[in-house]
């Protein structure tokens, strides 16, 4: 799945694509999935995936169900957070 320092699609031709993490789906993300392991990671670690209008739901529940989901936030503004920061 995608890492929050690589958001960009390996091989994209469009330097600046994103696409959804779910498997076999090349569609625009426009979501992002914040989660956590909480046997794996610290509680402040947050690894994110990428989702679609389509796959968001899906992807939320999946991680919902293992008590991995953190928070859904839009695109943009994950982006716009992510500038603020440094």
């Amino acid at each position: 799945m995608n890492s929050p320092d690589s958001l960009l699609f390996p091989g994209s031709s469009d330097a600046g694509a994103t696409v959804c993490s779910a498997k076999g789906c090349r569609s625009a993300a426009v979501w992002v999935l914040a989660w956590n392991n909480p046997k794996l990671h610290t509680p402040e670690r947050r690894k994110t995936w990428l989702a679609c209008e389509e796959h968001r739901e899906h992807l939320s529940q999946f991680l919902g169900v293992r008590g991995f989901l953190k928070d859904v936030v839009a695109l943009e503004e994950w982006e716009a957070r992510s500038a603020s920061d440094g």
